[in-house]
């Protein structure tokens, strides 16, 4: 970067990309600084101040070291698992050549610019675009690394394939820039995980997307925990194209980072594709958490189910802007979007907007929000069976959150995160 807020391209990263990349960066570039960083005058940005990012000067970060066996036991979830991680967003390490179950592909980004693959070329940053957002712009001008997973046709992944991101103190006060893309092919069926955690980096910056295509009848879970330093800051994009007689789940897991933004899209294109979106944020302090879904009916006969729940203490700040747009041949939609949020504090506040923005007149959608405190009738019987007052608020803010954990199919991440819910308000 030169100035606050203004990124650069790296000269000795074109050198040694195809000209059609280098090309898509500066237009990539040139695209952020007419825009700039969005602001609260943005309607998607009403509620989520980004001058602590723009008024930052960041750097470029240190080729991160290897994470100890220990430290990845600390992140993972799973010791079975097809297990990628990557350190200040370059690969660290990957499993051994010939280890991976039949059907599955994994390359990074890195390996697939430096041989000027045609996925890439066909693939790279045409869903989640330049155009669609600032942050979006640049990361598509500075991402040089990444997971690219291929799921072949009428494959079944059954291990889970796990991507952890890790920023190390090599992270500190630079911006990391990772860019995946997983490709479902027909009737495969697969779980993907992104973990992106802190290792004793402090303040940073996270930019990440993630393309996600799901062919014909394709089945695909695809987890995103965001745990990152308390002082840190995260804005990470989810963009998923479905084919006829799919099936896309997604599940955000938020308690991470000083200021934190999901952006969670999906575009139902083929009739009677099916779309997931669940999620759980717990913030508290001075944290800001901002959550942004926006599932696209085009093509009829689809479902689609959205629940997002929130617990915020201390002074935090959430926000939820959830869209379900349904276009006039998308007949036959079935969609339903609801989100739910505990407030423990007097001063912890939270900014729904839950929209339907509906063309068709053959649909059922609903949508909804509620915002509330833990129920005083009901702590005050648990007080009078003999449980402790802090015991009582624990128990029932993990009740809150247990029907949406609940909807978690991997057992070994559900339990983790409950855990991590138990955990989060034991004092």
């Amino acid at each position: 970067m030169t100035e606050a807020g203004t990124q650069v391209l790296h000269p000795e990263k074109i050198a040694v990309e195809p000209a059609w990349l280098s090309e898509l960066r500066r237009s990539a570039l040139a695209t952020f600084e007419s825009t700039g960083y969005p602001t609260m005058k943005n309607e998607d940005w009403h509620f989520t101040n980004v001058a602590p990012i723009s008024n930052r000067k960041f750097g470029t970060p240190k080729v991160g070291a290897s994470v100890s066996p220990d430290a990845l036991t600390r992140i993972g979830y799973g010791q079975d698992w097809v297990t990628l991680v990557f350190v200040n967003g370059r690969l660290s390490s990957q499993p051994e050549a010939g280890s991976l179950p039949s059907g599955l592909t994994i390359t990074t980004l890195a390996s697939e610019i430096e041989k000027d693959s045609e996925v890439i070329k066909r693939h790279f940053a045409k869903l989640a675009t330049p155009e669609s957002g600032s942050f979006t712009a640049l990361n598509t001008a500075n991402a040089t690394d990444g997971a690219v997973i291929r799921l072949a046709a009428d494959s079944v992944t059954e291990k889970p394939i796990h991507l952890v991101f890790v920023s190390d103190p090599g992270a500190e006060g630079a911006a990391t820039y990772t860019h995946n893309l997983i490709f479902a092919e027909r009737h495969s069926q697969a779980t993907v995980i992104e973990s992106y955690v802190s290792l004793g980096a402090d303040v940073y910056l996270t930019n990440a997307v993630t393309e996600v295509f799901v062919a014909d009848g394709a089945r695909l879970s695809h987890y995103k925990l965001q745990r990152e330093s308390q002082n840190a800051f995260h804005v990470g994009t989810l963009q998923a194209h479905q084919a006829r007689d799919s099936r896309y789940e997604s599940f955000s897991f938020a308690t991470g980072a000083a200021l934190s933004r999901t952006n969670v899209y999906t575009t139902l294109a083929g009739d009677a594709a099916e779309a997931v979106m669940n999620g759980l944020y717990m913030v508290d302090g001075n944290q800001h958490v901002d959550h942004q879904t926006r599932i696209e009916h085009v093509a009829p006969n689809c479902p689609s189910h959205e629940l997002y729940k929130g617990i915020l203490d201390g002074r935090s700040h959430g926000v939820f802007n959830g869209k379900v747009y349904v276009h006039p041949e998308a007949q036959k939609t079935d969609g339903k979007q609801s989100n739910n949020n505990l407030l423990l504090s007097a001063e912890a506040r939270i900014d729904t907007k839950p929209q339907l923005e509906i063309y068709a007149d053959d649909v059922k959608c609903t949508h909804g929000a509620t915002v509330g405190r833990l129920d005083e009738t009901a702590l005050f019987y648990m007080k009078s069976r003999g449980i402790s007052p802090s015991q009582a608020r624990r128990l029932l803010t993990y009740a809150f959150a247990a029907d949406v954990l609940e909807k978690i199919e991997l057992e070994p991440l559900r339990h983790a995160l409950e855990a991590q819910v138990l955990e989060r308000f034991s004092s």
